[in-house]
């Protein structure tokens, strides 16, 4: 069910079922940080979430990959004759 809060954002519900140890790591971890259950599960899950977006993300490349990279963009090879024929068939259709 989703709620409208107070800024105007749809608010929607999500429900978990963890063993009650667990629950209890959270409640102790969310009153160290002086935050509702709520907030503190919503707040972690959230940074988790965006971390792992970042890092899915974001291409990583070793120092030598770096520079086969940049190397591949100061000098790029001549289009092969796949590619110009390919090129020219796009012109075509594309009406260029």
């Amino acid at each position: 069910m989703a709620l409208t809060t107070a800024n105007g954002r749809r608010s929607e519900r999500l429900e978990a079922r963890v063993p009650a140890e667990l629950k209890d790591v959270f409640v102790r971890a969310a009153a160290l940080r002086g935050q509702s259950l709520t907030d503190f599960i919503v707040s972690t899950v959230a940074a988790a979430a965006h971390q792992v977006l970042r890092e899915q993300d974001v291409l990583e490349l070793t120092r030598r990959d770096q520079i086969a990279f940049a190397n591949a963009l100061a000098s790029p090879p001549a289009p092969s004759a796949k590619l110009r024929s390919a090129a020219r068939a796009y012109r075509k259709r594309a009406g260029s």
